[in-house]
């Protein structure tokens, strides 16, 4: 690489330029050791606490939008162009708490004190989002964060009534400022970086990452760091080279064209839920239970596919539905259908330096019943131990189409061939899911393992059958039984 930029951010209000901080180096472990930031705090290094929750800002026209994320899973050259917003930051110059820590401070919502960084910042994203949210918006704001100690009923109670302290900020009061030092650090070509024999390249287009992967076809793509970030976390690993998609506005989209809901494959979980919720509802819930906030902020449904990953709940969804992937290698562009991008477990079709470009899956349709539902232990943030999906088009009351897919019941997301076939031609009703489900046991031998037995996952997948039938023919829709399991799950926190 013939030179080396710096990143460049904002932070604490000012600009800030960064040279020879290692590119593997954790955005939490640079505000700890280099910046002595410890409000930030380390509980998983996985981002399943929040503990380390931080947020981030990002000029969205002529405003910022504020997101919360885990500082354990990010490196520190994702900041680059961003505003970085950590708990120490909170307080104004005079001493005065933000309205935020005052409603938690005067609601009891600190115990032991090593989680509440990390909800403050979760509501303090959701406070610059709306100031006065209802409390099913901030149970899901919250559900990244974990407390041993207040049972969560003084930090929600803080929640409903953080607006009433201030609707605006040091942060509102600036945003102007901070806007302007945001357009000044806009990068407007590939932003390159190297230090410790490290090197890490942001392009600002799909043509620049199509000749970034040529040239470095064993590059790890960087789109939300939520697995990645845990190879370095967890695993230790060394990442030389590093590419991200942050920074390619032209494959972070979310749209309907005419009978097609297209996707980028940057596009984060955050970004593409309400399209593909208002399409299909159920699949809009799978989203919502993905992970917390903090993931579904970073991670994408590109990148989820990419992983390759049996218990992805995304899959299944898009495989039943149809959905097909563009894959761009140079400047040959191909289409695969996603049922045709799995060989085995953890691998793809993929070619060296070639990658996903865009998700496509059908519009609905009025003849076509689709469902989705996962089953995990805990309601949130929880991985599935089996997730079905189905696509099922009735034609003059006979089941003319069935497309089944399930996550969690082979080494890859995995359609139910002999489970269709027993659908297919079929009338529309109980006889039919009866024959479908006992055809299970013929398309798959689940394994046993910590999430659930190879006996209970069969028994969940035929179930699914059932409950599949019950949402589509008439009876209580989805959102009714998930908002009963939710009640359960949430009385025995």
């Amino acid at each position: 690489m013939a030179g080396s930029d710096a990143i460049r951010f904002v932070f604490g209000g000012i600009l800030r330029e960064l040279r020879g901080v290692d590119p593997n180096t954790t955005i939490l472990n640079w505000l700890r050791e280099n910046e002595r930031k410890t409000g930030t705090k380390e509980g998983c290094a996985e981002g399943d606490c929040g503990a380390c929750t931080v947020v981030l800002g990002e000029l969205v026209g002529s405003r910022i939008r504020y997101s919360a994320l885990n500082a354990c899973l990010l490196f520190v050259p994702v900041l680059d162009g961003k505003e970085l917003v950590v708990v120490e930051d909170l307080r104004g110059q005079d001493g005065k708490l933000h309205p935020v820590q005052q409603a938690l401070v005067d609601h009891h919502g600190s115990q032991c004190g090593f989680c509440t960084p990390g909800f403050v910042m979760s509501l303090f994203a959701l406070y610059k989002a709306e100031a006065k949210p209802e409390r099913a918006r901030i149970n899901d704001a919250i559900a990244g964060n974990l407390c041993r100690c207040t049972g969560y009923r003084p930090i929600i109670d803080a929640g409903l009534v953080m607006g009433k302290y201030g609707e605006s900020d040091q942060f509102s009061a600036r945003e102007k400022q901070t806007a302007r030092l945001l357009r000044s650090i806009r990068r407007k070509e590939t932003f390159a970086y190297q230090a410790n024999n490290r090197q890490y390249f942001a392009p600002t287009s799909e043509d620049e990452l199509a000749a970034l992967t040529k040239k470095y076809p064993d590059a790890n793509l960087l789109a939300g760091g939520t697995d990645l970030g845990l190879l370095v976390t967890k695993q230790h690993r060394d990442l030389d080279t590093l590419i991200a998609l942050g920074g390619i506005a032209g494959m972070r989209y979310a749209r309907r064209s005419g009978e097609t809901i297209e996707i980028g494959a940057a596009t984060s979980y955050s970004e593409a839920s309400a399209i593909i919720g208002e399409a299909y509802p159920d699949f809009g819930e799978i989203f919502r239970r993905l992970g917390s906030v903090q993931i579904r902020n970073a991670g994408t449904i590109g990148g989820n596919i990419a992983n390759a990953s049996p218990i992805g709940d995304s899959m299944p969804g898009l495989i039943a539905l149809g959905a097909s992937l563009l894959l761009r290698r140079g400047k040959t562009i191909r289409q695969v259908p996603l049922d045709e991008f799995y060989t085995g477990y953890r691998q793809t079709v993929l070619e060296p330096g070639e990658f996903i470009t865009e998700i496509r899956l059908p519009a609905p349709r009025k003849d076509r019943h689709f469902h989705t539902a996962k089953v995990c232990k805990r309601f949130d943030q929880d991985i599935s131990a089996v997730c079905g999906a189905f696509a099922i088009t009735v034609t003059g009351g006979r089941i003319s189409e069935a497309r089944v897919c399930y996550g969690g019941m082979a080494s890859t997301p995995q359609r139910a061939a002999r489970c269709e076939a027993a659908l297919v031609g079929k009338p529309w009703g109980e006889g039919a899911i009866e024959d479908a489900a006992r055809a299970l046991e013929r398309d798959f031998t689940p394994l046993s393992d910590v999430r659930a037995s190879a006996g209970y996952r069969m028994s969940v997948a035929r179930n699914l059958l059932h409950r599949m039938l019950f949402d589509t023919a008439g009876g209580p829709g989805l959102s009714h039984v998930l908002a009963y399991e939710g009640s359960q799950a949430g009385s025995g926190a």
